[in-house]
């Protein structure tokens, strides 16, 4: 998770997006507005293609800059819009992306937080006491 954390805020850093310090109301709800656009494409029963999900995932790696190879990214990137854009994964993703950014600019170890929490969730109660 450290990795991913560190990549995420690593590609906000180099896109611009670090330029001036981050507003961190405005960094939850970006978190929020992703959440939202998952219920949207769950509403709409927007599901990735799984097919084209399992083509790319054997090709994540492009960071090489020869035009074959450039050639073979732009498909990437047209399999990934027409296959995976904007579906309930994506915009999961996108919860996950924001909130990796948020935790690398901050410095927060959220593995830690979450191991810690999924510790302290299983000493809590039937539904921790609530009705749901």
């Amino acid at each position: 998770m450290k990795n991913l954390i560190a990549k995420a805020h690593q590609v906000a850093k180099d896109k611009g997006f670090w330029e001036e310090e981050r507003n961190r109301p405005e960094m939850l709800m970006l978190i929020v507005s992703e959440l939202a656009e998952a219920l949207e494409a769950l509403r709409k029963n927007d599901y990735a293609d799984q097919s084209v999900v399992d083509a790319l995932a054997h090709d994540l790696e492009l960071d090489r800059t020869d035009e074959e190879f450039m050639l073979k990214a732009l498909s990437w990137k047209e399999s990934f819009e027409h296959g995976v854009k904007s579906s309930f994964e994506d915009e999961l993703a996108d919860v996950a992306i924001r909130l990796f950014d948020l935790c690398g600019g901050l410095n927060i170890d959220l593995e830690k937080h979450i191991e810690m929490k999924m510790k302290y969730n299983s000493m809590r109660g039937y539904k921790h006491g609530k009705a749901f």
